[in-house]
């Protein structure tokens, strides 16, 4: 019978019983943490799944507007692996708006140059080059565009200029997807955080979505590494 976990108003999962036990022993799920089965209707600390009659603490009780965020789960903050860049999206967005868009380039960069530190395999990495590339190209042909309208000469339209305007959309759509999949491999499989992430806001907000996503993952790991784990 599958389990989801609920933490901060989102809900992990499913995982098998097994796994909830498995995740228990290893730290990264609390026993008052709030769970239920699919054909559940009330959230139940995981305590009272793993040991049925088992009466949970005060502070793990369901309030009646619903099921409260877990304390602190999933902790990852023992991994081997190097933290995610942890510049606020915030940030991000402040700082690409008064660049004109360069520093999300920029900054998707250096998330993408990370994740190929955790996923050597990553097809993030190749399609960001890709897409990299072919902008930097159209820029200096646009460039060149202008510098033609400027001295007097009214240029024709650039067939390599529309293609490369293409490329570039198609490369940055591809590395978008590409490095969703790394994230969410990564985050449910080596450090396991029921990371999800939507296609709609990965295809229209891409490195600023999965900044968002990050910062909250690096507050998972400062939280645990303050605990003690």
């Amino acid at each position: 019978m599958p389990y989801h976990v609920t933490r901060e108003g989102q809900t992990y999962g499913p995982y098998t019983l097994e796994d909830l036990q498995r995740y228990v022993a290893s730290g990264n799920v609390l026993l008052t943490d709030m769970a239920k089965s699919d054909d559940a209707t009330e959230w139940i600390p995981v305590a009272q799944i793993l040991n049925p009659g088992t009466i949970p603490p005060p502070v793990a009780a369901t309030p009646a507007y619903g099921a409260p965020p877990p304390a602190v789960a999933y902790p990852v903050a023992t991994s081997p692996y190097p933290d995610p860049p942890n510049l606020s999206w915030v940030l991000v967005l402040i700082i690409g708006i008064c660049t004109c868009g360069l520093f999300f380039i920029i900054w998707d960069l250096v998330q993408v140059l990370w994740m190929r530190k955790v996923e050597p395999q990553t097809k993030a990495f190749p399609y960001f080059i890709g897409y990299a590339v072919c902008s930097f190209l159209n820029g200096g042909v646009s460039a060149g565009m202008s510098a033609a309208m400027a001295s007097g000469h009214v240029p024709h339209t650039s067939p390599a200029s529309a293609l490369l305007s293409i490329a570039a959309l198609v490369l940055v759509i591809l590395y978008r997807f590409a490095m969703k999949n790394s994230l969410e491999q990564f985050y449910n499989t080596v450090e396991p955080v029921g990371l999800r992430l939507g296609p709609v806001m990965t295809f229209f907000f891409g490195g600023l979505y999965f900044q968002y996503h990050i910062n909250r993952i690096n507050q998972i790991k400062q939280a645990t590494r303050y605990r003690g784990y």
